[in-house]
C-alpha cells in the first residue's frame, strides 16, 4: 500500500493527518510508507491529484473526494459525524485504508 500526503506550506492539519494515519495503520495492523510532498503550484496540484490541503492518496486514489473537481491550493474540509474538520477522523481513515486494501488470496479448494 502506498500512501501520499499532499499539502501546502504551513498547512495546519498536515501533522494531525500524519499522526492519525499512523494510528489508523497501527489499529489495522498494517505497515505502509507515508510519503509527504509539499505542493507549490496549481500545475503541480493538478499533476499530483491534490484537491486542497491536506490530500491523502491511497495507492493513487483519493478516498475522500466526492466528485472530480479542480486542483486547489487551499485548506481542505472533511465531513464527519460532528460536522466539518480539517482532517478525517481515525475511524474514517481506517475505513479508507480498509477499502484500499487488496482482497486476500482465496484459500485453495480441495478437489
Amino acid at each position: 500500500m502506498k500512501i501520499d500526503l499532499l499539502y501546502i506550506a504551513h498547512c495546519p492539519n498536515r501533522q494531525v493527518v500524519r499522526r492519525d494515519l499512523e494510528v489508523a495503520l497501527a489499529r489495522m495492523g498494517l505497515r505502509a510508507v507515508i510519503r509527504e510532498s509539499e505542493v507549490r503550484s496549481a500545475e503541480e496540484a493538478t499533476r499530483l491529484g491534490m484537491r486542497d490541503s491536506p490530500t491523502i492518496l491511497i495507492d493513487g486514489r483519493d478516498p475522500f473526494v466526492a466528485a472530480a473537481g479542480p486542483a486547489a491550493l487551499s485548506c481542505r474540509l472533511y465531513r464527519g459525524e460532528a460536522g466539518f474538520s480539517g482532517a478525517p477522523t481515525v475511524d474514517q481513515l481506517v475505513q479508507a485504508l480498509d477499502e484500499g486494501r487488496p482482497a486476500p488470496d482465496p484459500e485453495p479448494q480441495a478437489i
